[in-house]
């Protein structure tokens, strides 16, 4: 089984990044660079992440025109990242561009092709909300439709909360790869998460890759709180 934990990296600066880094580098199987991170330290990060032979998921969530998407995603690929994101909302066709583009962008370079992710609903939003921005106040059914939208655009992984996993399995082609964030264990504060699993309930709904952020990197000791994960994975 591999290593599915990818540790978001929610902190304030590079240097508190590479620390925990450095760190988990061996325990947990990567690490999400996001807006925050990234919007402080640059794309220098992401090179010093990939110095010390860690995957990198690139979470910036994409959402522009199609060309727009496709130049953002090919210099993600120049920075060597596993996976990024691109949010449905944006349609088929920008969908469509950031695939071709980090399929070609890659062939060029001679490295893997990213995963390019499609983020369905925001793991802080629920149907009220939804409703309040002019969508159809069923969360479910947001995410099944954008689920959709995304294979006929072609990606090859999703992001979705934990608890729209087991449907999202049953609409999709086994093949794709599901990234879920929102993960919280028995003991941990559900924060701005409003829609959670714990890691072993996540794993055997048909998940991937997990996204753990604060129960983590927020821990007395990151290490060991990302062994202890680790480890409940493989007895569950």
């Amino acid at each position: 089984m591999q290593n599915p934990i990818l540790v978001a990296l929610d902190v304030p600066t590079g240097a508190e990044a590479l620390r925990l880094a450095q760190q988990l580098a061996g325990v947990v199987g990567g690490f999400k660079v996001g807006s925050e991170l990234f919007t402080h330290a640059g794309p220098s990060i992401v090179r010093q992440l990939r110095e010390l032979s860690c995957a990198v998921f690139l979470d910036l969530k994409f959402h522009d025109i199609p060309n727009t998407v496709a130049k953002a995603v090919a210099a993600a690929v120049q920075l060597d990242v596993q996976m990024l994101t691109v949010h449905t909302g944006g349609g088929r066709a920008m969908m469509a561009a950031a695939e071709q583009s980090a399929q070609e962008a890659s062939r060029k370079i001679g490295r893997p092709a990213p995963l390019v992710l499609g983020v369905t609903v925001l793991t802080s939003l629920n149907s009220n909300e939804l409703s309040e921005v002019g969508v159809e106040p069923n969360v479910g059914r947001q995410v099944e439709r954008l689920a959709e939208l995304a294979v006929k655009s072609g990606l090859r992984g999703l992001v979705c909360s934990p608890l729209e996993i087991a449907r999202i399995r049953e609409i999709v082609p086994s093949t794709l790869q599901l990234v879920t964030p929102g993960i919280r264990g028995p003991g941990d504060k559900l924060d701005d998460q409003k829609r959670t699993l714990s890691p072993s309930e996540a794993i055997k709904a048909g998940s991937d890759w997990l996204v753990i952020g604060r129960p983590i990197y927020a821990a007395p000791d990151p290490k060991t709180a990302a062994q202890r994960i680790a480890e409940s994975l493989t007895t569950a």
